[in-house]
């Protein structure tokens, strides 16, 4: 156990919570220490303190950038109590341990999320508070370190239990998250610095979260799982509102933003129904019931317990449809009063709004973990911008818009993906096969048993557009597409046997397209 706290120093941006703080560590007879508005807020509190400057000795200079900067703080801080030469230091240079530290950061994050200009952000780059952080951090062992004030109660609590000091296994758990938030204020202002001096792929690419949730497992009851948020602005699942249900799980999360991402994808009305990350049905609509229930027909079987997304306001009447079947998870930009009431019916089911749709054209990075590194590329933004009809037969404008937005949904499906389409909805999907045939084969089937379970004469394939989201290596995987019905053909095209494939495309009497783009998502 350490000896009792008898200096403290608070110097924070986020108030939330200081004035009390102040004040008990002062009616626990500590001395308190703070610098510019900190000690004037406590002073207007009437708790009692000391201005930094005053403590040692020396003004703040240069607009406040050094303040704290100072042998008479750090030496306060890094001594080590028990160390004999570290306390003749002090007695020499009459240094004072400085016992508990409560600094959080000048708020570079936010300014710059709040669009400010470049001087601006460099002036909200704090450098007194990261390093006394790190010299308190460092001497945990006889220095406590709050940088968060949602900690200041698990300090009191533990003073009041221990004759005014702090266990040194709280000191280390304090110290690790005040490590781990300067790392992060690094990560942030590292980011941005790439960005102003347009590195893509610095030398060292920094990554920083903080957790919002932990979860009772991951993918499989034995993996322990939880979700960090990264103050990425684009609206979405990390910064959604929960109005309803449970708790969301790992594979609920991930789902969700795979579904939430694939309907952002569209400025018509549309609805995306996801299983396993992959689209069971989209469509788009001249109402939201519209494209809920077109793309809920397009497979019914697998709708049951997925995640419905949508890219309008949910109303009752879409909202009536849906709690028809188990549904997991619903999200939306925002949901009406009559929605609301429809839904609280359903106590379990998860709802979430976001206030917006993110722009699918912004760009960002993706992540995946490999042993011994990580492989981080650009999102996957980009749209359509020419396409070339490369066979006889040119499609007709409404072939054209249903090839566009196949295409787009199997920018979303797991590779090897194809997608049948017809006005404006998915009827078959095939996804994830190892064998670009065996996806036209299984979509093909989905859209003859959608047809059947609607009482539908013949497959939706029929007459339907195929969309591939890459190349088709050989005419058999085309001409499997022409035989389930397809009359349409969109591709990125690219392959070594691309006159092969147009010449069978020709024979089948079939439109087709080259996009130049490929959507491989694995």
């Amino acid at each position: 156990m350490s000896e009792p706290i008898r200096r403290v120093l608070l110097s924070v941006s986020d108030k939330t919570g200081i004035v009390e703080f102040a004040r008990f560590l002062a009616d626990q007879g500590a001395q308190v220490l703070s610098t510019g508005g900190t000690a004037k807020m406590l002073s207007d509190a009437g708790v009692p303190v000391t201005e930094v400057s005053e403590h040692t000795g020396f003004p703040e200079i240069m607009d406040g950038r050094v303040k704290t900067l100072q042998p008479s703080i750090h030496g306060g801080l890094l001594a080590v109590r028990d160390n004999a030469e570290h306390i003749k230091a002090m007695e020499e240079h009459n240094i004072q341990p400085i016992d508990l530290l409560c600094v959080n950061l000048y708020p570079f994050e936010a300014t710059l999320a709040g669009g400010a200009e470049y001087d601006d952000c460099v002036e909200n780059i704090d450098i007194g508070g990261p390093a006394m952080i790190r010299a308190a951090a460092k001497n945990h062992g006889d220095v406590t370190v709050v940088v968060e004030p949602e900690d200041y109660q698990l300090v009191m609590d533990e003073m009041k239990a221990h004759s005014g000091s702090t266990t040194l296994k709280t000191r280390k758990f304090l110290a690790q998250r005040a490590y781990a938030r300067t790392a992060a204020y690094d990560a942030a202002i590292s980011t941005w610095l790439a960005d102003e001096t347009d590195q893509i792929w610095p030398k060292r690419l920094t990554f920083a979260g903080e957790i919002k949730q932990t979860m009772r497992y991951g993918e499989n009851p034995h993996q322990a799982a939880a979700f960090y948020v990264n103050g990425d602005p684009r609206p979405g699942v990390a910064s959604a509102t929960q109005l309803q249900g449970k708790e969301l799980s790992y594979n609920n999360l991930n789902d969700t933003d795979a579904a939430f991402e694939l309907v952002a994808e569209f400025s018509d009305t549309a609805c995306a129904i996801i299983k396993h990350a992959n689209p069971c049905g989209v469509a788009v609509g001249k109402t939201l019931l519209e494209a809920y229930n077109n793309a809920y027909i397009c497979d019914t079987e697998s709708a049951f317990g997925g995640i419905v997304a949508l890219n309008r306001t949910l109303d009752g009447a879409t909202a009536e449809e849906i709690v028809k079947i188990f549904t997991e998870v619903i999200i939306a930009p925002d949901i009406d009063e009559d929605a609301l009431k429809i839904l609280a019916g359903k106590k379990n089911l998860r709802v979430l709004t976001t206030g917006a749709m993110p722009d699918p054209t912004l760009g960002g990075r993706t992540v995946k973990m490999l042993a011994g590194g990580l492989l981080v590329q650009g999102r996957d933004n980009a749209l359509i911008e020419e396409l070339k009809v490369v066979t006889d037969k040119a499609p007709t404008d409404a072939q054209m818009a249903d090839m566009k937005f196949a295409y787009t949904v199997g920018k979303h499906i797991k590779s090897n993906a194809i997608v049948y389409c017809k006005d404006g909805r998915t009827v078959g999907i095939g996804a994830g096969q190892m064998s670009r045939v065996n996806s036209c084969r299984i979509a093909a089937f989905r859209a003859e048993q959608a047809a059947k379970a609607q009482g539908a004469d013949q497959s939706w394939a029929i007459g339907s557009v195929v969309a591939s989201d890459a190349f088709f290596p050989f005419a058999d995987g085309l001409l499997e597409a022409v035989e389930a019905g397809a009359v349409a053909a969109i591709q990125p095209g690219g392959s070594m046997r691309d006159n092969e494939v147009i010449e069978a495309a020709n024979k089948a009497g079939i439109s087709m397209v080259f996009t130049g783009m490929r959507h491989f998502r694995h």
